[in-house]
Parts: C-alpha cells; sequence; structure tokens
C-alpha cells in the first residue's frame, strides 16, 4: 500500500512539472541574437564553439532564446568583434581579448600572457582567483560583459621558412604573430605582424612573412601551414593556455532575464570545456600526419626561451610602470602564477615528465633520478 501510495504522488508530481514547463516557456520572451566571430567557419573547433554555446541556448529555452553566429567577415571583420559589439551592431561577439591589445594592453590577460598561465591555471584564476571580476571592471569600460568561451591548451610556437638556432634570427624575422607576444619578439628583432586566420596562408606562401604562428596541428594543418613552412616550432610560450571569451553588449545583458542570463553564462562554460576536449582528442592525430608528410618539428632553443622570458618580464614591468590598469590586474596575476608554478610543480609536473620518460624509454629503475 506504501509503495503503490509512493508510485502515485511521484507521478502526480512529474505530471505537474511537465505541464508546468511548457507554461513557463510560453511566459519567456523570444529574443534573436547575431553574434560575431572573430574566425572563419573552416576552423570548425574554435569557430564551432560558439556554435555549441548557440545551441545549447536554444535548446535550453525551449527556442526562444536564438543567437545566430556569423563568421569573420559576414558582418565585420575578425578584428572587429570588440568594437561591434561595444557599438551595438551585434549583441554578442566570440574573440579572442589580446587582439585588442592596441587598445589597451590589459586586454591581453583576458587571453594569454607570455610565459603567463597554462589553461588549467587561467580557469582558476578567471574563477577562483579573481581574475573575472578584475577584467570586468575593464571591459565595462567599453560597455561589455565578458564570458569565458574557450580554450585551446597549450599552443605551438608556429611555422617558419628557415630554421631558429639562436636569437639572432630573429633580426628582421617578419612574423604573424598575436597579441602581447609581438611586442616580445620585437625586443629580440623581429617585425610581429598582427594577420586574421584566414589571411595567413597566401602571406606566408608569398612570402610577405617568414613565419607564423596560430594555434596547433589541427588547425595548422587544416590551413595547410606545413605546405608553404617546413619547420614547426614548440613550445607557443606566448599562449599557454588561450582563453576564447563571449562578448555582450552591457545594455543587451542587463536587459535579459535572469533566466537567461544563467542560461548563458553555463552555455558558455560547457563551450569553454568542450573546445579544449576537441583539441586535445583531435591534435595528436594531426600531429602524426604532419609529421609524416614531411614536417620537421623543431623545440625553440634554450637560448631562445631565456632571451624571450627575459624580454617579456622587461615588457611586463614597462608597461606595468606606465598603465595604471595593467599594473593592477599584472600585480595579482603575478602572485597567482608564481603560486600555480609552485604547485604545479610538485604533483603535475612529475606525473607528466614520468610519463613522458615510460614513452620516450628514457626512465630510471631509480624514480629519485631523471
Amino acid at each position: 500500500m506504501e509503495r503503490r501510495k509512493f508510485l502515485k504522488s511521484a507521478s502526480a508530481g512529474l505530471a505537474v512539472g511537465a505541464a508546468a514547463m511548457p507554461a513557463m516557456a510560453a511566459d519567456a520572451p523570444t529574443i534573436k541574437w547575431r553574434l560575431a566571430s572573430s574566425f572563419p567557419k573552416s576552423l570548425d573547433t574554435i569557430y564551432g564553439a560558439a556554435e555549441t554555446m548557440a545551441k545549447r541556448v536554444a535548446e535550453a529555452t525551449g527556442g526562444k532564446f536564438q543567437i545566430q553566429v556569423f563568421a569573420a567577415g559576414e558582418i565585420v571583420p575578425g578584428p572587429g568583434v570588440l568594437d561591434a559589439v561595444k557599438d551595438g551592431t551585434v549583441e554578442i561577439g566570440h574573440t579572442a581579448s589580446y587582439y585588442f591589445v592596441g587598445k589597451d594592453p590589459t586586454f591581453a590577460f583576458d587571453t594569454a600572457m607570455p610565459f603567463g598561465l597554462n589553461s588549467r591555471q587561467q580557469s582558476a584564476w578567471m574563477l577562483q582567483g579573481g581574475g573575472l571580476a578584475l577584467m570586468r571592471e575593464l571591459f565595462k569600460d567599453y560597455g561589455i560583459y565578458n564570458i569565458p568561451c574557450g580554450n585551446t591548451g597549450a599552443q605551438m610556437g608556429g611555422w617558419f621558412r628557415k630554421e631558429i638556432k639562436t636569437v639572432k634570427d630573429f633580426d628582421g624575422l617578419k612574423m604573424r604573430i598575436g597579441g602581447f607576444a609581438g611586442k616580445v619578439i620585437a625586443k629580440l628583432g623581429a617585425v610581429p605582424q598582427q594577420i586574421p586566420g584566414g589571411d595567413i596562408y597566401p602571406a606566408l606562401e608569398k612570402g610577405t612573412i617568414d613565419a607564423a604562428e596560430w594555434v596547433g596541428p589541427y588547425d595548422d594543418e587544416k590551413l595547410g601551414f606545413n605546405k608553404v613552412a617546413k619547420y614547426y616550432y614548440y613550445p607557443g610560450w606566448w599562449e599557454g593556455g588561450p582563453q576564447l571569451s563571449v562578448y555582450v553588449n552591457q545594455k543587451q545583458w542587463d536587459s535579459l532575464p535572469k533566466e537567461y542570463k544563467a542560461i548563458l553564462e553555463d552555455a558558455c562554460m560547457y563551450a569553454h570545456v568542450d573546445m579544449q576536449a576537441e583539441y586535445d582528442a583531435k591534435n595528436p592525430f594531426a600531429l602524426k600526419k604532419l609529421a609524416a608528410t614531411g614536417t620537421q618539428l623543431r623545440p625553440f632553443p634554450p637560448e631562445v626561451m631565456m632571451a624571450s622570458y627575459k624580454a617579456a618580464f622587461e615588457l611586463y614591468e614597462e608597461t606595468a610602470a606606465a598603465n595604471p590598469k595593467f599594473k593592477k590586474i599584472y600585480d595579482q596575476w603575478k602572485k597567482f602564477r608564481d603560486d600555480q608554478i609552485l604547485w604545479f610543480g610538485v604533483a603535475e609536473s612529475r606525473f607528466d615528465n614520468f610519463l613522458q620518460q615510460q614513452r620516450s624509454g628514457t626512465a630510471t629503475k631509480d624514480t629519485g633520478k631523471k
């Protein structure tokens, strides 16, 4: 009797819930937004993060909240996303904030800083370390509400037509490179070029540039860089964990019902995790394919790494001295970074290094030695 009574009550509760859900959906407003992406459709993983987010939003609202995604150039050029959202040309955008360091170098913290945080550390800083609150202070000045939405993981160092053996090889080198990193390599004598993703291949093919970095094996192979440059360097020390972000026009954000705000932020977080998972799954196979077709993998020489590291932190100190907004975030970010390096060096690094040794067959029987 008690069991039948329980099942009857449970069934009644489900029926009430099912009846209530359509009523809630009927009361919800119908909203249609346009999203401007900084990326071409051919880059299905990085461009696809915005589509993943938009699909989740539509499904969670019964189709009431629709976000249509437009690739770079369809509404505005890739580098124009920030202004398009700020000015209300579109309600929402998806981009990498370090594209806008020309407006303020502080934007780079929202994506990646040379020799900065890896992807897990970036998420920790943004979501639990105070980084998101600090960045939202900056974006508020531009009438934008920013939400993390994607990460590629540590990137490759890029494609070079000639080998890099010493720091002197950077003298006069014309390299497509985004964000704060361009200023770092300029200190080494290189000439940074900010070129949208879709325009990199022809520039490299024609010799307009000597080198180019983009993302990693999966995207780079799709864009065909291996056909016009032989040497593929690693790591991309300027992008240990580059984060993508969704920009929402502040007035449009303020007008959303609180339920839609929660749904949008949750959808961004799903896409944030899903994007890196897809890259991590696809990059190994793409790297093998590139290596099999003649690509020459090269680590940056220690001399180049050390010179770049020194140049990066000299630049940080110079920028902090001249830019109060940058200094405020840099001081907090640097302390968080130092603590993360300490912690990751205890367990994460030891674990990863051991597995690498096992794969390469260089591990010793004495676990206390390498």
